[in-house]
């Protein structure tokens, strides 16, 4: 008799505000949840997976410590930001990044081979994660975006910023930290510039310029499977007007009306990267037009669910125990 397929892993670093919701609310829900770092693997987890001639897929078991799972009962992966394995101090530098991508393809292959709800997989999460493809993908599913330009040409970027004819902003082509001495670990924002102020640090690497556009409030619009939950961020802070991650203490939230047109926009973004869950960065200018900047395959919600109770955590929770796909 096969077992029922009703135990859902998250694999998620040990301290995560967000995926400690979603077992909550899993937990709520009546689940069964299992809960690891893949840095404790291979140190402080072992996986036994077999596959048989003839067989459809893996069977084994997941075992940390006295917590176990078989492969045959799980019915969902929650795999958000863990850490690289842990490798024993007795390997050999020469052979350490080897080990690791074994401990990472071993485990992660092994889940992803399962018929299951991801959120998300790796490969989907790197496939989707970037700016410079998903301005591409956004245009393509019909949604409006600002001019942008990705250079380290300082004569192109001056020629470009005099077609724009008015301010620019300058953020990060890809989502990376950056840890100065003494200092935590830092997040560039957005940083709005007079095209003047364009130098020669744009040589230096590639940098992406888009054109400033006004706006009457920006919205975080968080989707979980079908569910749409569209917030709007007030800024009450000059900082905060430019990039509203860089002064939180500066913000109001309010649910939002989202236009029939951005929901079927949107759903056509996410359906082309084959993704379930979307955090979504919005300006919505004086005029009313919806202009995307940028979508989170793993963006943070802890914090709007906490200011407007929305259910996002129980969406997560329904979604990973929903249909298998």
């Amino acid at each position: 008799m096969t077992a029922p397929r009703n135990r859902v892993l998250v694999v998620t670093e040990a301290l995560d505000p967000t995926a400690d919701l979603v077992v909550q609310a899993l937990v709520d829900q009546g689940a069964a949840v299992m809960r690891f770092d893949l840095a404790d693997f291979p140190r402080g987890i072992t996986l036994s997976a077999e596959h048989d001639a003839g067989a459809s897929g893996w069977h084994g078991e997941l075992a940390a410590g006295i917590r176990a799972t078989r492969l045959e009962e799980v019915r969902a992966v929650y795999y958000r930001r863990p850490g690289l394995p842990g490798l024993e101090p007795q390997i050999p530098a020469a052979y350490r990044a080897w080990a690791r991508a074994q401990a990472v393809v071993g485990m992660v292959q092994v889940l992803s081979s399962l018929p299951v709800v991801w959120m998300h997989h790796p490969d989907v999460y790197r496939s989707c994660a970037h700016k410079p493809g998903q301005l591409a993908a956004a245009t393509a599913a019909g949604l409006p975006v600002p001019r942008t330009l990705i250079t380290n040409d300082l004569a192109h970027a001056r020629r470009w910023a005099i077609g724009i004819g008015g301010p620019l902003v300058c953020k990060p082509v890809a989502s990376a930290s950056i840890t100065l001495p003494g200092r935590p670990l830092m997040i560039l924002p957005t940083r709005r510039l007079e095209p003047n102020e364009l130098d020669e640090s744009i040589e230096l690497t590639a940098h992406l310029l888009q054109e400033w556009v006004p706006k009457a409030y920006e919205v975080r619009l968080t989707v979980v499977g079908d569910q749409m939950f569209p917030v709007a961020i007030h800024a009450r802070s000059a900082a905060a007007r430019v990039d509203w991650r860089s002064d939180y203490d500066a913000l109001d939230y309010e649910p939002v009306a989202l236009p029939d047109a951005v929901a079927d926009s949107v759903r056509r973004f996410m359906a082309g990267y084959r993704i379930n869950y979307g955090a979504f960065d919005f300006a919505v200018t004086p005029g009313g037009k919806w202009v995307f900047f940028e979508c989170n395959p793993a963006g943070q919600w802890q914090f709007i669910a906490a200011a407007t109770n929305l259910p996002i955590a129980e969406a997560h929770a329904s979604l990973l125990q929903g249909a298998f796909v």
